[in-house]
């Protein structure tokens, strides 16, 4: 049996734990939504089957439609704001986490960056992964 990979918020009220094998990619996402999202100019995701998930605590979400038309309900700590785990409606099986609301994030390989066209001169998408102007096809 594996070691599960554990994270949450910054105030501990919100908590998850995953096998790692169950990530299926890891991305930089430089869309708008992230950059306003983080603060920065990107977001640093990892993406698993909802089903591998397992959550302790409450987190409130705030739902936009993303550029592409998906509606993305961002899920953070209703006591810190912390901010950790986040999904797709049109996706529904699918989790995505912040890598750094990780405990331990060490061992996360960045597979893509996603959303290259917005991406800003002071946090460049990485020239050493491959690149999506937008989100790749399904």
């Amino acid at each position: 049996m594996s070691e599960l990979e554990k994270g949450g918020c910054l105030c501990g009220g919100f908590k998850y734990q995953f096998p790692r094998e169950a990530v299926i990619s890891a991305h930089h996402c430089h869309c708008k939504d992230c950059q306003k999202m983080t603060g920065c100019g990107k977001a640093t995701i990892l993406m698993l089957p909802a089903a591998a998930l397992q959550i302790e605590g409450e987190q409130s979400s705030y739902t936009v439609t993303g550029t592409d038309g998906a509606h993305v309900s961002r899920g953070f700590c209703p006591s810190c704001g912390g901010q950790s785990v986040s999904s797709i409606e049109e996706v529904p099986d699918l989790s995505i986490v912040r890598a750094g609301s990780l405990d331990d994030s060490s061992w996360v390989t960045i597979d893509s960056s996603l959303w290259a066209s917005s991406a800003q001169p002071w946090s460049p998408v990485d020239p050493n992964n491959p690149s999506f102007e937008k989100n790749p096809e399904m």
